[in-house]
């Protein structure tokens, strides 16, 4: 290899040599600095000290900041330490878990007081608790009694640790906001000795499943309790965000006094805590399985459970005293009233007032009046002598008849149905064959006999409890589910009615993604009724910021004041069917979630459940501190600006729900159970709530299908689409697809039987199917239910086919209807 050295003859330009003086580039470059030469202030570089000081005072800041929860909760001036006993096991005994805490030492001070409440100071840590049992196999208690709950106690069985009803009341309380847990086990000291530890150790495992940092305490001895409650009353809070925001409170007295003036309604007095924020009478109070409510006043009573009781004349002194400066006699024991501002109250109408004839209306042009007057001319109708044209018009044949007894939506939701069942197998058996038949077993009815055994009384007794006709529609939905995972949203073509009248209300769009679509076009009249936020992130972000009512500080309560609220016009009979031994929870709700509007939810459905959920069941929504029912639509979790429509909820990934429900503000978290067939609910998905968006567009699609006949490099006749040819005239501008990724346009119709002559971007396969994708707009149905009844039967969770046991090579994974099919 040659290397170039440069020669002698290279040339070297003079250097410049300005003497001593300063160059002309020296003196214009007076007063510049370098960027290289900035300071460390400049660039935001800190020295090493600084930093290490500057994350001691973060370190000291969070520290006082959980002190300071800590102290707000249980102490001296503040409210009770709320803790639910949830058992996990039927072997476990919450009740007698509370009494080994209250007698565990000599210088307690135990009240009991009503909804099984036990409430327990404890001079020694300067704490006080109010703890209350959960009733197992009441699902609902437990959730409602969580939901305003500090702690949450786990009651574990020392030998088998968790049931199945166990097992879901985790599953549902993870998924509705868990706040700080503690672990307990009773029974350990029944076991041998020998075994103890490994039943520790066992309990163990068995909570880490859920709980990998807690640990399992024992509850057997003095010293055990003693240290149970020492743990509850010193651990750090959990936050659950969705009741920062919002005031609530746990029954201690409920009472009902009826309305001199209508008996069917009166006053619900309940009496407990104020926690999280400040309680204003202005605002409205959700009571969970009730409804929304006003607030008539708000009675500001004595703490009955204080940490320090001081003497009686002292607290009569104070009483006194307040109600002298008040100007106005107070009943003993009401340290003031507050009442609302009626020209700042929340209204309780929840939807909006709409007239039904300001609606889009189109006045007919001269060419529609001229064909209404010559088919009202054409129209022949048999009436009695003597009967004028005006008379005539109100007689109805008898197909007019039918047609008027089904209204809009029954006849909106058929269609629907429709394109759901139409690729089902709809071939029935002619009835000859079976009246041949039983014709033919009447002539030997008298001649033959047969010896029938009787069966067996198990065999009875399992058949009473099955319903025959729910597990036939359970199979039916199974293989809906089947056929739509394995031809998702394919149809056929109806024979008997043209395709342009069947599918008038679907257009097709050139690309799903990027194609306009107007959503304030063909909205129906329940949309008149419901509420819209011109920005509703804006919208939430400024009331959740507002939450602490500085501005409304004149009608409200403190945090941590012993209040009766008195809660106006409540229905008697709701009152009557609530359950009198389930603590209530009254909730404040923020401004404008009274009011109803399009509710988005995000939700996963809960794994290894077989049973398929179709769009539009009946489903039960735990939505924060609502519960309601009702019938929503599924949809893709996307983000594009239009969302196609599901018809079964997947068994993997995310759906959104979308329904009429009142104005909520995320994030919430979302509940949602299914009413069992022979009795019960069962937990079918989790989720949380993502918008309150009217305009969200959900889109149906439907896939009609064709197969190619004849194949010409890129021209094809295809057949099977359509069966006539104006259907194929009318859908022409339609772009075609198939599932091997062509592309095509309709070029020509081809005789009057529905074959037509396509052409594409490439040449197609023989066995190649030819789809036409078509799309309509679908609303939610206006099934909204706010009053739910506590089911009978709770949580007996289903035995399902385990994920497991499903081969992983079956094709395709999305439903899991194939593990019943295989």
């Amino acid at each position: 290899m040659i290397v170039h050295r440069p020669g002698p003859l290279k040339q070297q330009n003079k250097t410049h040599k300005h003497g001593k003086h300063r160059s002309k580039g020296q003196r214009e470059e007076l007063g510049r600095v370098n960027v290289k030469t900035l300071s460390r202030k400049a660039l935001g570089v800190k020295r090493k000290n600084d930093r290490k000081q500057e994350a001691i005072h973060h370190r000291k800041v969070k520290r006082e900041e959980t002190f300071n929860k800590k102290r707000s909760v249980g102490a001296a001036g503040t409210f009770p330490h709320c803790a639910l006993v949830v058992p996990l096991h039927a072997d476990v005994d919450a009740a007698g878990l509370i009494q080994g805490l209250a007698t565990c030492d000599e210088t307690l001070q135990i009240n009991s007081g009503k909804f099984n409440i036990t409430h327990i100071n404890i001079p020694r840590f300067k704490q006080r608790v109010e703890l209350i049992p959960g009733s197992y196999g009441n699902l609902y208690h437990i959730l409602d009694t969580a939901k305003v709950s500090d702690s949450l106690v786990l009651l574990m069985s020392a030998e088998e640790g968790v049931d199945d009803f166990g097992e879901a009341c985790i599953s549902c309380l993870l998924g509705q906001g868990m706040p700080t847990v503690t672990i307990v086990t009773q029974g350990l000291k029944s076991i041998p000795q020998k075994k103890q530890k490994d039943a520790k150790k066992y309990l163990q495992k068995v909570s880490e499943k859920w709980f990998p940092d807690d640990k399992v305490h024992p509850a057997d001895t003095t010293q055990d309790c003693m240290l149970v409650l020492r743990h509850i009353t010193s651990q750090r809070l959990r936050d659950v965000f969705y009741r920062e925001h919002r005031a609530y409170l746990l029954a201690e007295d409920v009472a009902f006094t009826s309305d001199e003036d209508a008996e069917e309604y009166g006053t619900l007095s309940v009496t407990g805590y104020v926690r999280s924020c400040p309680l204003s009478a202005n605002r409205l109070v959700h009571v969970t399985g009730l409804g929304d409510f006003q607030v008539r006043d708000i009675d500001v009573l004595d703490d009955p459970y204080p940490l320090q009781p001081r003497s009686l004349d002292r607290r009569k002194l104070e009483t006194t005293q307040d109600v002298e400066m008040g100007g106005v006699s107070l009943p003993e024991g009401v340290r003031g009233v507050v009442r609302p501002n009626p020209a700042h109250q929340e209204s309780l109408q929840a939807e909006a007032e709409f007239d039904p004839m300001e609606g889009e209306q189109t006045w007919p042009t001269e060419e529609e009046l001229k064909q209404a007057e010559e088919s009202q001319k054409k129209m022949k109708k048999r009436v009695p002598k003597g009967t004028s044209d005006y008379q005539a018009f109100w007689i109805m044949d008898d197909e007019e008849k039918a047609a008027a007894d089904v209204p809009e939506e029954e006849e909106e939701e058929e269609s629907d149905d429709e394109d759901m069942e139409a690729d089902e197998p709809g071939a029935e058996m002619g009835d000859d064959s079976d009246e041949g038949s039983e014709e033919g077993s009447e002539e030997g009815e008298e001649e033959e006999f047969e010896e029938v055994t009787e069966e067996k009384d198990e065999d009875a007794q399992y058949d009473e409890q099955m319903d025959m006709q729910e597990e036939l529609s359970m199979l039916e939905k199974l293989k809906k589910e089947k056929m739509h995972v394995t031809f998702p949203d394919e149809i056929d073509t109806p024979e008997d009615q043209p395709a342009r009248i069947r599918f008038q209300k679907y257009r097709g769009l050139k690309s799903f993604r990027t194609s306009p679509w107007d959503s304030k076009e063909n909205l129906p009249q329940d949309y008149a009724r419901i509420y819209q936020f011109a920005n509703f992130r804006r919208m939430a972000k400024k009331i959740l910021k507002n939450s602490d009512m500085s501005e409304e500080m004149d009608n409200s309560v403190l945090t941590c004041s012993y209040v009766r609220v008195n809660i106006a016009n409540v229905p008697k009979a709701l009152y009557d069917e609530m359950p009198k031994d389930s603590p209530l929870v009254i909730y404040s709700l923020l401004p404008h979630e009274q009011k109803m509007s399009v509710l988005n939810i995000v939700l996963h459905k809960m794994p290894g459940l077989v049973r398929p959920i179709q769009s539009k069941d009946r489903l039960t929504f735990h939505v924060g501190c609502r519960r309601f029912t009702a019938c929503p639509i599924f949809s893709q979790h996307t983000n594009a600006n239009k969302h196609k429509m599901e018809k079964f909820m997947p068994a993997e990934g995310a759906v959104v729900a979308t329904m009429f429900a009142p104005i909520t503000f995320p994030p919430v978290p979302v509940l949602v159970f299914q009413d069992r067939p022979f009795g019960g609910i069962e937990l079918v998905a989790k989720g949380s709530v993502l918008s309150v968006d009217p305009d969200r567009v959900i889109t149906k699609r439907v896939v009609l299908s064709g197969y190619p006949l004849k194949i010409n490099k890129k021209s094809c006749v295809v057949r099977y689409m359509f069966f006539n040819r104006e259907d194929i005239e009318w859908f022409k501008p339609v772009e075609l697809k198939t599932k091997w990724g062509r592309r095509g346009h309709i070029k020509e119709p081809l005789g009057t039987h529905g074959h037509m002559k396509c052409f594409f971007d490439g040449q197609p396969k023989s066995q190649d199917t030819v789809c036409m994708n078509l799309y309509k707009r679908v609303f939610p149905r206006w099934s909204y239910n706010p009053v739910t009844r506590r089911p009978s039967t709770i949580c007996k969770p289903l035995k399902v086919i385990s994920m497991d046991t499903i081969d992983e090579e079956s094709e395709p994974q999305e439903g899991a209807a194939f593990a019943m099919f295989e």
